[in-house]
């Protein structure tokens, strides 16, 4: 004799609820992730380039406004970055969150801090 083997209809609308729902997750807050790798690339970009080792804060302004106007980054201005020097290492960060509103009253809050010396 052969036994049935398989997924009840139940388990599978189960199954493809969580999926769908997960997904849609995804799509909403992924965006967010997108643009903080974005602006940390930028500011690996700025730190590392030779001639921002000794420019001043409006060349290292206008170096990340030019990066981040092409990749359309508008969470973020260069006056929310901070501008540090290590020895002949210059460093950039920022701190600042995304609220992505999910559906109703529901809302994921992220905060992110990209950083140059980030790995």
């Amino acid at each position: 004799m052969y036994t049935q083997r398989g997924i009840t209809l139940t388990g599978f609308l189960v199954f493809a609820g969580l999926a769908v729902g997960a997904l849609l997750l995804a799509f909403k807050i992924g965006p967010a992730y997108s643009e903080f790798y974005t602006i940390q690339k930028i500011m690996r970009t700025v730190a590392s380039e030779p001639a921002m080792k000794t420019a001043s804060r409006g060349e290292i302004n206008t170096a990340f406004n030019n990066r981040a106007t092409i990749e359309n980054i508008k969470v973020i201005t260069y006056n929310d970055i901070e501008v540090t020097k290590e020895g002949d290492r210059l460093i950039l960060s920022a701190s600042y969150s995304v609220r992505v509103p999910l559906f109703y009253n529901l809302s994921a809050c992220m905060e992110f801090a990209p950083s140059s010396e980030r790995q």
